[in-house]
């Protein structure tokens, strides 16, 4: 099955840091598209007006500098195909756009996201916890809060490991963001996966119904896998292997350090060279509380590493 993902660009450098991990990722893989998307903020029309607007016609109400923005990026798209090709990506695999944002750029990719039904959407990022983001705010941090339905790819920094470290929790989240894992990379050559658990303190401690898991994976899968004393570790390994990943790249690590599991998810990430975390998290009307998500702790101290959050 043809897989679509949408990635945010921009020009800067952490743009081309996600070029750079797409390229290593999927390197020869036909079976998977891109549509490279840069937005350029259309500030001097009035809000009410930008949202009736044709393309032509906005394009006559920016000023000189967002005309510039505009013609620089498109100069960027090119090199961006370019970066790509000799990654290994093929032409007809990648598409690219450039145009104006009749609202907020976050907004904007957001819309394109949903309406183009696109199975992830990747955005750089420079660290959404520290201090400039906090006041100032970003794209990347509104896309976070605001995009629940769409799998987020967000790239920290320059990658250069394809293994895979993947939190295990035993709830549907996690098997949710396993099932989009399979789907990715099911016929990745190169790809490795671990799945982790963290018996730390302050995380959760497992007690799996397979009942609570009838409506996404069916009644038969369910007791068959998840009735088993490994039900934890067993479960999402299978959930690969029926996709056709390899049973001898899939391993686990269990560990018992530390109070705090997002610090132990980082902690194994650093030590054992994963370039990517891939992690379930809640809908945003669910409250988590003083400590807040594992994945949203994730999120705020991850560096040099690729995380995929999957609602």
């Amino acid at each position: 099955m043809l897989k679509k993902i949408l990635i945010a660009v921009d020009g800067s450098t952490y743009s081309t840091h996600s070029l750079r991990y797409l390229g290593q990722l999927f390197q020869h893989l036909p079976d998977i598209h891109f549509h490279l998307l840069s937005l350029v903020p259309a500030s001097s029309a009035g809000s009410t007006a930008r949202d009736w607007l044709t393309e032509a016609e906005l394009l006559n109400t920016v000023n000189p500098a967002t005309r510039n923005l505009l013609a620089v990026q498109k100069k960027y798209m090119q090199q961006a195909m370019d970066t790509l090709r000799r990654l290994g990506i093929a032409e007809e695999q990648v598409h690219t756009s450039v145009r104006l944002s009749p609202r907020s750029v976050a907004h904007d990719i957001i819309h394109e996201a949903r309406q183009g039904k696109y199975d992830a959407l990747l955005i750089g990022r420079r660290g959404i916890g520290r201090l400039e983001e906090m006041i100032m705010g970003s794209v990347s941090a509104t896309i976070l809060e605001k995009c629940h339905d769409v799998p987020l790819w967000i790239i920290d920094g320059q990658i250069n490991s394809r293994r895979f470290l993947v939190p295990v929790d035993g709830t549907c989240h996690s098997l949710k963001a396993i099932d989009h894992l399979a789907f990715i990379i099911a016929d990745n050559p190169c790809a490795e996966v671990t799945f982790f658990y963290s018996k730390a303190l302050l995380g959760s401690h497992p007690r799996i119904e397979p009942k609570d898991f009838y409506a996404v994976w069916g009644e038969e899968w369910c007791e068959e896998h998840l009735r088993r004393p490994d039900s934890l570790f067993h479960a999402p390994r299978q959930i690969l292997v029926d996709s056709g990943f390899p049973a001898e790249r899939i391993f686990r690590l269990e560990t018992s350090m530390g109070i705090d599991p997002s610090r132990q998810i980082l902690r194994q990430a650093l030590i054992d060279d994963f370039g990517t975390i891939v992690m379930g998290r809640r809908g945003e009307a669910v409250s988590k509380g003083i400590f807040r998500g594992v994945s949203d702790r994730v999120l705020q101290m991850a560096e040099e590493v690729a995380i995929w959050i999957i609602g």
